[in-house]
């Protein structure tokens, strides 16, 4: 029998850099008026394919440890992958990069995409729970 965890596959990843993500992106647009406020925000793709190729038993980063002291893959909240820092369309006389269309428009996306990760992953608990039921 399958554990719930192969049920919902990486979705459950996904809704978790999906969150880390907004937390981001939240961040550069409360930060739009601070001067030298650098944005920043994730490589979702990557962070992704990270997690897929260390659940088929790879070490995901390509990035290795060669000290004790060394820091994994891992970031603080254990998901992999440090924010990287947004280049700016143009930049501004203060230092920061944070342009509010794209943020704005990069969270808007964001959101359509955990809320759709979201749907799946109450499809399938509806679709488990029918076939324990015996529906």
């Amino acid at each position: 029998m399958p554990s719930l965890d192969k049920a919902f596959g990486i979705h459950e990843q996904a809704m978790n850099i999906y969150a880390r993500r907004t937390e981001l992106l939240a961040g550069n647009l409360a930060n739009a008026d601070t001067p030298g406020y650098k944005a920043r925000d994730l490589d979702f793709k990557a962070l992704l394919s990270d997690y897929a190729t260390r659940e088929a038993g790879g070490t995901g980063s390509s990035m290795q440890a060669t000290h004790a002291n060394h820091f994994g893959g891992m970031g603080a909240d254990g998901m992999g992958g440090d924010p990287l820092y947004r280049s700016p369309m143009q930049p501004s006389i203060d230092g920061n990069t944070v342009d509010s269309q794209v943020e704005k428009a990069a969270f808007m996306e964001n959101s359509v995409r955990y809320q759709a990760t979201m749907n799946f992953i109450d499809g399938r608990m509806r679709s488990l729970r029918k076939a324990l039921r015996g529906d």
